[in-house]
């Protein structure tokens, strides 16, 4: 039986890691053996109407996995920069001397009446975080794992919402659609390397996103009288840990022939959709 707990050795890069579910991969990640280095904005965006991560959150993330036992080194960086991202390789690279994993999970959320209604900005910082950004992520790591030769492993963190449809908020589910589209290409040309590629879709998670987008939320998806954002399982919200779980399954040698498929953690929603 494959372990696992097997990245001893290995460094995993995370971005949108001060808290959520990066910080959740972090812990994770970091319990099996590998090294981290996280990366956050850490800092607000106009176009974003809930509080975004802080420089603090980011510290806490740090201090939580060296408290655990684990090796990690982080930074603020904007998954909108190139020359960030290129910086976050470059921390690991001198750091730990090698990149192994990527896990292209920073992102935000927004809603509107409609899409044909989202205000011009708000569509173009959507793309730029959600879509674009997981590209200059991948673009920055993929050459120090192709220089490495040993392979590696990427998971964008996609959505339900790439997989399915999303009234009131067009422009992310366009977003986490394209990004199925990224994992798909990505995969086929990385083949070669070893490296795999894929993306996980949850459902809601208990996060601070879902937490301040709470109180605009049931608003909008009410507005749609065939939108039941509910799952087929008896669970409103799954926890972050439930999405690092399979996460690790990802990145492990249990799942060292499994690229380029999109794995929905998302109690039957699509089923039921």
């Amino acid at each position: 039986m494959t372990s696992l707990d097997g990245l001893d050795g290995k460094v995993a890069v995370i971005t949108g890691g001060a808290r959520g579910q990066g910080r959740s991969h972090a812990l994770t990640l970091a319990g099996a053996g590998a090294k981290i280095v996280v990366c956050d904005i850490a800092a607000p965006i106009d176009e974003v109407q809930y509080a975004l991560a802080t420089s603090d959150d980011l510290e806490e993330t740090i201090q939580l996995v060296k408290e655990a036992g684990g090796e990690i080194a982080g930074m603020q960086a904007d998954v909108r920069s190139s020359a960030d991202m290129r910086a976050v390789a470059d921390l690991a690279v001198s750091q730990f001397g090698r990149i192994d994993i990527l896990l292209a999970n920073a992102g935000i959320h927004d809603h509107a009446e409609s899409t044909i209604e989202i205000e011009d900005d708000a569509w173009q910082t959507m793309l730029d975080v959600n879509l674009t950004g997981a590209w200059k992520a991948c673009k920055a790591v993929v050459p120090a794992m192709i220089e490495g030769g040993r392979g590696g492993s990427i998971v964008i963190t996609s959505s339900v919402d790439g997989l399915g449809v999303s009234p009131s908020w067009g422009h992310y589910g366009a977003a986490k659609h394209g990004l199925q589209g990224l994992k798909d290409t990505l995969a086929f040309e990385l083949a070669d390397y070893n490296i795999r590629v894929n993306t996980v879709n949850p459902t809601g998670v208990n996060s601070p996103m879902a937490a301040g987008l709470s109180k605009v939320l049931p608003h909008v998806v009410r507005k749609w009288k065939h939108n039941d954002r509910t799952n087929l399982l008896d669970v409103m919200m799954l926890e972050p840990q439930d999405i690092s779980d399979a996460v690790l399954w990802l990145v492990s040698d249990a799942a060292k022939y499994v690229t380029g498929i999109d794995l929905p953690i998302d109690a039957g929603y699509l089923t039921k959709h």
